[in-house]
């Protein structure tokens, strides 16, 4: 049987400013351009400030409205003036992104660069070719993986190009364009695996000529051996000295195993763009947010005084009506992004000084005085939630005295020593690598060695810690750490 019953209960919701905030929050600072200048697009109300210091200041319009007409155009519950939207968050509007001490606001563009592949295609037109050749030498250039290697098939792509371009190369040609790309610079490229890689840089390098045929004799013969660090058996094959098996595998060592990662497809894949710069003045920490690049914003003047001539008329037409209910609702809009973008850059300022206090030993020595520190007590401290800090923390980084590191860094777990110090798993990390790095390359430590030396050191740590750590770190196992 239906029924009908009441209750009461108190739900939480986001507000739209709110919801826009936390997005704002979130972005990094190339985000943040971008959404900007989104906005601009967007709003009409809004536009960029080009030059801060010779922007009018937005006045209050004191005018005041006849009540005793019979056709006034109403809207006292909804009227507004600059004082209301000033006053909202402490905003100056035309320096939002800006302080007072900023010195230089010109930002010195990158200059632009050519990606490898565009290079390659450079280097592939001052070969003599044919035009077929020209066109399949491109197209190989096209299929090349990141890292620089040609894994497709060599027969299909020349079908391909016969049937789908009506581009007749035999298989003959094609084998002779590839290997002429393979040595183009840099060297090595194209190939199709590490030990063809090696292969083709070792044919065309210009080492000691008996040192690169022994190197050479090692890739045809004993690759496995020399993957896996046999060099006792390679020794014994090759009937080599040990002084020259040593020359021989310094010069492999040396080769690029790689020679196209990170470069395909643009020179700057890999750069970063700090959202913080930390710089020690004397004995003191300056935090600085990088967002000069962010356009500085602020609300239309123009647009302004239309809003409030349409506020003073007393008889205004249907149209005046929508247009003053547009610009309303745009100004609204603005206001409150122009809130949200200063109440982020306040939030992030926040969060980072107290990022440094917590971890001012890192900033003076290194990860080896990293802290353990988690979310919640950065939450704490700036008295916010844990989700704002998560939102902050993602994906943005810093740029210190101590080089670049995404916020994520600072946090981490810890484990106590017998001294009662807790230590944070990168300062183990980093023993960790010490350890690796100071053993002696004849005979490299186990696991479970290591474990046993950072237990010595007061750390108690399992083997598979050890082991999980090491390949954190990409460190391989002590088979693999082998060397002469």
């Amino acid at each position: 049987m239906l029924a009908l019953h009441q209750r009461l209960s108190l739900q939480q919701k986001l507000s739209p400013q709110q919801i826009q905030y936390q997005k704002l929050l979130q972005l990094n600072t190339l985000a943040l351009e971008q959404r900007i200048k989104t906005e601009l697009e967007l709003n009409p109300i809004l536009e960029e400030v080009l030059d801060i210091d010779e922007t009018p200041e937005l006045k209050e319009d004191t005018a005041d409205t006849d009540s005793g007409e019979d056709e006034v155009y109403e809207e006292s519950q909804d009227e507004f003036d600059m004082e209301d939207y000033m006053n909202e968050s402490d905003i100056e509007s035309n320096s939002i992104n800006y302080s007072a001490d900023d010195d230089d606001k010109t930002q010195p563009l990158a200059p632009q660069r050519v990606s490898l592949r565009e290079n390659l295609i450079d280097q592939l037109h001052m070969l003599d070719l044919t035009e077929e050749q020209m066109i399949l030498g491109e197209v190989i250039i096209g299929g090349l993986e990141i890292d620089g290697y040609f894994k497709q098939d060599l027969e299909k792509t020349v079908s391909d190009l016969e049937l789908f371009e009506n581009t007749i190369v035999t298989l003959e040609e094609a084998k002779m364009v590839l290997g002429q790309i393979q040595t183009l610079d840099p060297i090595g490229i194209a190939t199709r695996d590490l030990q063809d890689c090696l292969l083709v840089q070792i044919k065309n390098s210009s080492y000691d000529p008996y040192f690169s045929y022994i190197a050479e004799q090692i890739l045809k013969d004993y690759y496995k051996e020399f993957v896996n660090k046999r060099f006792d058996v390679i020794q014994k094959s090759l009937n080599l000295t040990m002084d020259t098996l040593r020359c021989a595998i310094d010069i492999l060592h040396k080769l690029n195993p790689k020679p196209g990662e990170g470069n395909i497809d643009s020179e700057q894949a890999n750069q970063v763009t700090p959202d913080f710069l930390i710089e020690k003045i004397e004995n003191n920490y300056i935090i600085t947010l990088n967002d000069r690049s962010v356009p500085s914003v602020t609300v239309s003047q123009t647009y302004l005084e239309m809003l409030n001539t349409n506020k003073r008329k007393r008889k205004i037409s249907q149209r005046e009506k929508d247009t003053h209910k547009f610009l309303r609702e745009k100004f609204e809009s603005a206001k409150w992004f122009i809130a949200s973008i200063y109440q982020r850059r306040q939030t992030l300022m926040k969060i980072m000084q107290s990022i440094l206090e917590k971890q001012y030993e890192f900033f003076e020595y290194g990860a080896k005085a990293l802290r353990p520190m988690i979310y919640k007590d950065i939450a704490d401290e700036v008295m916010m939630d844990i989700s704002t800090i998560s939102r902050v923390v993602n994906g943005k980084y810093v740029q210190s005295p101590q080089g670049i590191h995404e916020l994520k860094y600072f946090f981490s777990e810890g484990l106590s020593t017998d001294s009662g110090r807790e230590v944070s798993n990168k300062h183990i990390k980093e023993l960790i690598k010490e350890i690796c790095d100071s053993e002696n390359k004849k005979s490299p430590y186990s696991d479970d060695k290591i474990a046993k030396i950072l237990t010595d050191k007061g750390i108690h740590i399992a083997r598979r810690t050890v082991a999980k750590y090491r390949e954190q770190m990409m460190i391989p196992v002590a088979r693999l750490r082998k060397g002469l």
